[in-house]
């Protein structure tokens, strides 16, 4: 008898998913996205091999940040120039970048590796409910724990 081993090559076709984020508090919206981007939903889930499906978001701008986050946390990043450190509040990205807010919560739980930005490649996010990727027909995804 031989050992089943799944991996890229002998993966069934890829499904696409269509995720409504409004109302749905960011980290429990993006852990449950990464798993299906990881392929984690399937029997046939593999660590180092890309299993996962393409995954849609939509309304991204009308995710939820629990707590006072809105207000205190915020984005860091350096312009690599001297004294070029910049911090933006969410709640300004909220309003300007927030696909970006979504496509960053589920790039960190990713893997840190060559893997993770292949598996990061099959992630759609849009900012309103409109997406290019009806011909797609994409599965409706219902993401648990969000709010009423």
């Amino acid at each position: 008898m031989k050992t089943y081993m799944p991996n890229a090559k002998n993966t069934p076709e890829r499904k696409w998913y269509v995720v409504d984020a409004s109302n749905i508090p960011l980290g429990r919206l993006a852990s449950q996205v990464a798993a299906v981007l990881r392929g984690k939903n399937k029997p046939t889930y593999t660590p180092h091999a890309d299993m996962g499906d393409h995954v849609v978001v939509i309304n991204a701008g009308k995710v939820v940040l629990t707590g006072n986050k809105i207000n205190q946390k915020t984005y860091n990043y350096h312009t690599l120039y001297p004294g070029g450190d910049k911090q933006i509040p969410y709640s300004k990205l909220m309003e300007t970048k927030s696909d970006f807010v979504v496509h960053r919560a589920v790039k960190g739980m990713m893997p840190k590796n060559s893997l993770g930005k292949n598996m990061l490649k099959k992630l759609r996010v849009y900012a309103g409910a409109e997406h290019p990727h009806a011909a797609q027909n994409p599965i409706v995804l219902n993401v648990k724990g969000g709010r009423a």
